[in-house]
Order: structure tokens, then sequence, then C-alpha cells
């Protein structure tokens, strides 16, 4: 398993979408902050994005994790691979 730098920035979302999906996102962060797929959060100043230090085997498979977040289709995503 590699280390990746996720930035992500949320585009087109609604608040009531917003807060309506909240829960189930924060239950699957948290599972992974449980089980050491997720190793760091970072909130954007401005509250539009987040970074994240996610553990997976290449892009790809950050990317496949990544798409079973309720906020996905609101994502546009960077994905970096860290040393």
């Amino acid at each position: 398993m590699k280390k990746f730098m996720i930035d992500i920035l949320l585009q087109g979302i609604d608040d009531e979408t917003r807060m309506r999906l909240l829960p189930k996102e924060q239950e699957i962060i948290k599972e992974w902050e449980t089980n050491g797929t997720l190793l760091a959060t970072y909130i954007k100043e401005d509250a539009a994005g987040i970074y994240l230090v996610l553990m997976a085997n290449d892009k790809q498979h950050a990317d496949q994790k990544l798409s079973t977040l309720p906020y996905y289709p609101y994502m546009k995503i960077e994905i970096m691979t860290l040393r």
C-alpha cells in the first residue's frame, strides 16, 4: 500500500444536499480512520474542500475508494502519490 494526498474541492452541492449526505460521509470517514485507510484530514480554510492522506494500492484504487463517498459526485479530485 502507498500513501496518497487527495485534494478535494466540492462543487455544485447545495447546503440541503450537503447536510443530508453528511452523516453517511462522516460514517465512512470514521471507518477509514479506524481501519488505517485514512491517515489524516485537513479542511481547507474556505471550507469548500478537504485534503486527505489515504492508503491505497495505486491512484485507481484510491479513486475507487473515494467513489464510495456520498459527496463523490460533487468532488473535483486530484490524487498525488507521496513517498
